[in-house]
């Protein structure tokens, strides 16, 4: 009898096993097609801890975040040293609340058995919260245990160039590129931190190399054609531009890199011509071209139009108090009346609290003048 009961259980173990094998397979193939909302009803017959995480990246996947973080967090209630199930709801986390993911990564990384991964998120979690000390030191941290971490050295490296250290930014840059030689990201990284450290010499090269590896974007065309301005190089500047004029919503841009390096060959009818296309195209302030079109104005010997379009700079940027001194030097040089160049003069240290010492300087001693001539024509 007892032989008899053994068979029998073993039977319907047997049975009930490869139901809920067959119940997995179902639900597993159904997963992998994204059919995720099938899957889960699939998953629910199942009734296992691995058929429940697999429900809860099926809520992740459909964006359903708020039930796949009830559904982690009732596995890691029944089981709380379920490693994976908290870092897939820390990552949950990291995209809805940053304090909870920070918490979660936090308990996570144990000093025994390190993991890169760990230290990444939190670095990244951090950076978001605006701690980047913290932040910094963990992505370090990640690089220190695994120094072919690429999204930690990126989140450093952009860092460090966002707050222009280049000589970090380089070294953390280099050692992804070990790693990862055309790293568009990080090759961009490195561009930028030539860029804005003025080595046009160096940025250039690496813009190239970006559009080589297919990075065709207006941004890698920019400041491709203003390295190549910037290096004298003003035959591939003009093809630079004129590669981005034909890029929608970037005319303006090209434009004026156009009158930029017509300006520097001292073609000023050209430089003229594409200044007031970018401004055509533009829509929003054009003070930049406004300036340039003075400047153009000035080399021509035309001081009323200079003036003119000096003036109209300033309007459409009225923070910019060198546009401002511009227009008090060619109000001085085109009015005759002292008492009008001096009203010009005045506004500026009216109008212009923190203007530099050299300027103030100079325009207090030009009030000075201009009084004392006001002063001798009055007597």
């Amino acid at each position: 009898m007892r032989k008899y009961c053994f068979y029998a259980l073993l039977i319907l173990y047997t049975i009930q096993g490869w139901s809920q094998s067959r119940s997995q397979i179902k639900a597993d193939s159904l997963y992998l097609i994204g059919n995720y909302a099938e899957a889960i009803n699939a998953y629910s017959k199942v009734g296992n801890e691995k058929s429940s995480m697999q429900i809860a990246r099926a809520y992740s996947a459909i964006g359903n975040k708020e039930k796949a973080i009830l559904q982690y967090l009732d596995i890691i209630k029944n089981n709380e040293s379920h490693v994976l199930a908290r870092f897939e709801l820390g990552k949950i986390y990291e995209k809805t609340d940053l304090d909870k993911a920070q918490e979660v990564f936090e308990s996570l990384i144990n000093p025994r058995s390190e993991n890169p991964e760990f230290y990444y998120y939190l670095g990244k979690i951090l950076q978001s919260k605006l701690d980047y000390q913290k932040g910094n030191k963990a992505l370090k941290k990640a690089i220190d245990l695994d120094s072919t971490h690429l999204r930690s050295i990126y989140l450093l490296g952009k860092y460090y160039v966002s707050v222009e250290e280049p000589s970090n930014a380089l070294e953390t840059i280099e050692l992804g590129l070990k790693t990862a030689p055309n790293d568009v990201a990080l090759l961009n990284l490195k561009a930028l931190a030539h860029f804005n450290s003025g080595f046009y010499d160096k940025s250039a090269p690496l813009f190239l190399r970006l559009l080589e590896l297919g990075e065709k974007k207006p941004f890698v065309y920019r400041k491709l054609g203003y390295s190549q301005f910037k290096n004298h190089d003003l035959d591939n500047a003009k093809e630079t531009y004129q590669t981005l004029a034909k890029i929608k919503n970037n005319e303006a841009d090209a434009y004026f890199g156009l009158g930029e390096v017509y300006l520097e060959e001292k073609k000023l009818d050209s430089a003229e011509t594409y200044f007031k296309k970018s401004i055509e195209e533009r829509k929003y302030v054009f003070d930049n071209e406004y300036r340039n079109l003075g400047r153009i104005a000035r080399l021509k010997n035309q001081l009323k139009k200079s003036l003119d379009y000096y003036t109209k700079a300033w309007e459409e940027n009225k923070a910019n108090f060198i546009n401002y001194y511009q227009v008090c030097v060619l109000a001085d040089e085109y009015y005759k009346d002292p008492k009008t160049r001096l009203e010009y003069y005045e506004r500026l240290l009216t109008d212009f609290k923190n203007v530099p010492l050299f300027i103030s300087e100079r325009v207090k001693k030009r009030i000075s003048e201009l009084k004392e001539e006001i002063h001798y024509k009055s007597d």
